[in-house]
């Protein structure tokens, strides 16, 4: 067996069978579908209980399993996978918290066509928030599958009882156990989350991340096959596959590959920094908090989802900060309509499109613009939980909405339920406000400064942003992006765009398909009004690795162009095959 260099304290070694595979926690996918799989005690959820509903949960966040929405019929499936999982805690050289690594290893493992799928967690999510993508298609092909968190995840810290999470999920005081995320602060106030307090900006090192897990990958398959054993790069082959923050994770790695452990890689609307291309994240989102609001109450999304309150009339908060705008100085128009309009003008001309702008209603509607910010904030100028830029702060929630406490089953929840970033899940974003018509405003502009000051904190947060940027991959790497066109919170113009053309400019082939109709959130087109609009991106994923697949097993040419299939909106009824356009 390999030696493992990557691994903190004991490998978990987990046998899931019967009532219990390694893609649905024995849910199936009609049990997916469903409410959330209950816990027998709610104080304290037991191991396969926790790990059950953290796998739901991810499902739930990233894939339509609504009724209109055709998974299961029109494209993927959830078999049932029987198998073993090791998982771990990971440490690169220099961090302070370790990042979650998980390998499930299927019973029907083809050793025939040696394949380990690696993949990274959407936004922040937990370890499993990824096998709507990965899982899903790489389990039922007899592949292999080793997932990080990327140093991200929900194994929140809560100072008010001094625990978090251990490996298992189980909630354990800090000493007692190793934990997935410690503060290095031995005492606080508030609830402490590793992307935004772990103090290593860890979106720096996702590419790295992704090719630790290919390592415990590679080594957990030779301690589940020791007869087969080595396996290695160069008789394993690795594909890496990941979507939106995952899908810029493994384009990191595909850039700092220089073992050539990746023999290809598909990624799905990336949150992806180009060097002197494109923008960063944090610039269009705290430049979407500030500004969108008000944008949207142009005449022009008058019919577009979450742009109007239940009574088709535009948000009050929204028509309030143009109002803020204007007073400030910054909008020159004095009334509402011509606000909205010159507000619109001003993100036209910093790129936003009309398509992004109009899916971007519905981020603007559950303020995700603020909740991003806070957290990167936070994490590129490694602060902790009581320390984070413009005043912000996590805290429990009690039922009445207050601050206080949190009780032993919200606290017991968190690890399966959370997605890494709050508010949500009985623990809110507070601070970053004051007491004018407009409080959130004040925080956001703060926030915002951040990238547009010239103070010591904008330059630090500057140079966290610098250590993003992506690299080249080497040019005869199978690469392919997919992102939709439709996409509001990573728009196509200020990443996958520019990375394109980056590649392509320094002689690398990269496929890429702009997926009409396609958006971010797959898990929004349940939502009323919205899917009807839209089409998932998920099946054009498991296209892209189909014919990857094909190109390393069975020879097919990996092509140099292929247009991007033509689908149409799935309308008001359910969705049909010939509505992607993939045949």
């Amino acid at each position: 067996m390999q030696e493992i260099h990557v691994v903190q304290g004991e490998v978990s070694v987990t046998t899931h069978r019967d009532h219990d595979d390694l893609l649905s926690g024995g849910l199936g996918l009609t049990g997916l579908k469903d409410s959330l799989a209950p816990f027998a005690d709610s104080k304290h959820p037991t191991e396969q209980e926790l790990r059950r509903r953290a796998i739901q949960t991810s499902w739930k966040g990233i894939a339509d399993l609504g009724p209109l929405g055709g998974y299961g019929a029109v494209y993927g499936a959830v078999p049932n996978i029987p198998g073993v999982e090791y998982q771990a805690f990971a440490k690169l050289p220099r961090a302070h918290a370790p990042h979650r690594v998980l390998v499930q290893v299927p019973d029907n493992f083809d050793q025939a066509h040696r394949c380990l799928v690696v993949t990274a967690s959407s936004g922040s999510r937990g370890i499993y928030g990824a096998i709507a993508l990965a899982g899903a298609w790489g389990l039922p092909r007899g592949c292999a599958v080793a997932y990080t968190d990327k140093g991200a995840g929900s194994g929140y810290f809560d100072f008010s009882d001094d625990s978090g999470v251990t490996l298992n999920g189980e909630r354990a005081k800090r000493g007692t156990a190793m934990l997935e995320f410690e503060p290095t602060a031995p005492k606080g106030e508030g609830i402490a989350i590793k992307h935004a307090h772990s103090g290593d900006n860890p979106e720096a090192d996702w590419g790295r991340h992704v090719l630790q897990a290919a390592q415990f990958g590679l080594a957990m398959l030779d301690r589940a096959f020791p007869d087969q054993a080595p396996f290695t790069p160069q008789n394993t082959r690795i594909i890496a596959t990941g979507l939106s923050n995952g899908g810029g994770a493994v384009l990191q790695a595909a850039g700092i590959d220089d073992q050539h452990m990746l023999a290809g890689v598909v990624a799905l609307e990336p949150n992806v920094h180009t060097p002197g291309r494109g923008r960063a994240l944090y610039d269009y989102v705290t430049e979407a908090a500030v500004w969108l609001p008000c944008a949207l109450t142009d005449a022009r999304f008058a019919s577009v989802p979450f742009a109007r309150d239940a009574h088709g009339a535009p948000h009050a908060a929204w028509v309030k900060r143009c109002a803020s705008l204007h007073e400030q100085g910054l909008l020159k128009a004095t009334t509402p309509e011509a606000q909205a309009t010159e507000a619109y003008e001003r993100l036209r001309k910093s790129g936003w499109t009309d398509q992004a702008m109009a899916t971007a209603a519905s981020t603007t509607a559950f303020d995700l613009w603020r909740v991003i910010g806070a957290a990167y904030a936070s994490a590129y100028l490694r602060r902790g939980a009581d320390d984070m830029p413009c005043g912000y702060r996590y805290e429990a929630l009690l039922a009445d909405g207050k601050p206080g406490v949190a009780d032993e089953a919200t606290r017991a929840s968190w690890w399966a339920d959370a997605s890494g970033i709050p508010p949500g899940n009985g623990v809110g974003l507070l601070g970053g406000t004051n007491d004018s018509a407009d409080p959130q405003l004040a925080g956001s502009e703060c926030l915002r400064r951040l990238w547009t000051g010239d103070d010591a904190n904008a330059r630090e947060l500057h140079a966290s942003v610098q250590a993003l940027a992506a690299r080249l991959p080497r040019k005869d790497l199978p690469l392919w992006v997919l992102h939709g066109a439709d996409d509001g919170l990573l728009p196509t113009a200020f990443t996958s765009e520019p990375y394109i053309d980056w590649l392509r400019a320094e002689g690398c082939r990269p496929l890429y398909w702009k997926v009409p109709h396609a958006q971010h959130f797959d898990a929004f087109l349940m939502l009323p009004g919205f899917g009807d609009r839209h089409l998932p991106l998920l099946p054009y994923g498991y296209a892209a690795l189909d014919r990857l697949w094909a190109h390393l097993y069975q020879g097919q040419p990996w092509p140099a162009d292929l247009p991007t299939p033509a689908g149409t909106p799935r309308g008001a009824g359910a969705l049909q095959p010939g509505m992607l356009g993939l045949q």
